[in-house]
C-alpha cells in the first residue's frame, strides 16, 4: 500500500487537492481525514467543548490514527470514528467502515506534527496557499458547516487558526517532499502527482 500524506494549513485547498487526486486515480484510493480522530469531549460542558483548540496537536488523538493507519496497511479493515464540530463530540454508536485500497491518503492540518504518523508515510505533500485565500475558505467553511457569524469566525482566525499554523503548521512543512503552491488550483501540480502515484503502483 502506498500511503500520502496530504497537510497544509486551514482553508489552503487540501481537501481539492485530495478529491482530484483520488478522482484521477477512480477507485484505488482510501481517504483518512484527520478530521475524524479528534479526541472526544462530550463529558465536558458544552460552553467548555466551545472554548477546545482543534487547531493544536494535543486534540488529536494521534494513537487511533497511527493505529488504525498501521492496521490498514496490514489490510485490515477498521472502525473509523464519526466526529461533530457542532457537537464538538465523537459518535457512541456511528462508526465508518473502511477498507484497505492500494493508495491510502491520510489528510489533515496537523498530521506532519507526529512522527509516529510521518514515518508511515510513502510521500509527505503540503499544500501552500495566501494568507488572504486561507482566510476567506475558513470565513465561508465556519459559517456554512460550523454555525460560526462571520465574525465569531473571524475573531477564531485571529486568535487561535492564525496563532497555530504559525506556530505547528508552517514549521511542518520542511517534513514536505512536495509543496503545492496556490492551493487546491494547482492543477499541474496536482496531475504530476497523479501520474507519479499511478506509475509507482503500475511498476508494484
Amino acid at each position: 500500500m502506498l500511503v500520502i500524506g496530504i497537510a497544509g494549513g486551514s482553508g489552503s485547498g487540501k481537501t481539492t487537492v485530495v478529491k482530484a487526486i483520488t478522482r484521477q486515480l477512480s477507485g484505488k484510493v482510501v481517504v483518512i481525514p484527520q478530521d475524524s480522530y479528534y479526541k472526544d469531549s462530550s463529558h465536558l460542558p458544552m460552553e467548555e467543548r466551545q472554548k477546545i483548540n482543534f487547531d493544536h496537536p494535543d486534540a488529536i488523538d494521534f494513537k487511533l490514527l497511527c493505529e488504525q493507519v498501521k492496521e490498514l496497511k496490514q489490510g485490515k479493515t477498521i472502525e473509523q470514528p464519526v466526529y461533530s464540530y457542532l457537537t464538538c463530540s465523537r459518535s457512541k454508536t456511528e462508526t465508518v467502515t473502511v477498507e484497505p485500497a492500494e493508495v491510502m491518503i491520510v489528510e489533515g492540518i496537523l498530521i506532519f506534527t507526529c512522527k509516529e504518523l510521518r514515518d508511515q508515510m510513502n510521500i509527505k505533500i503540503f499544500v501552500d496557499a495566501d494568507d488572504d485565500d486561507r482566510l476567506m475558505r475558513i470565513i465561508l467553511r465556519d459559517t456554512e458547516e460550523r454555525g460560526r457569524t462571520i465574525h465569531t469566525a473571524i475573531e477564531h482566525y485571529t486568535e487561535t487558526v492564525k496563532p497555530m499554523h504559525l506556530q505547528f503548521i508552517e514549521p511542518s512543512k520542511r517534513y514536505a517532499d512536495i509543496i503545492i503552491p496556490q492551493g487546491g488550483h494547482n492543477k499541474v501540480a496536482i496531475d504530476v502527482i497523479a501520474a507519479t502515484v499511478d506509475k509507482a503502483l503500475n511498476n508494484k
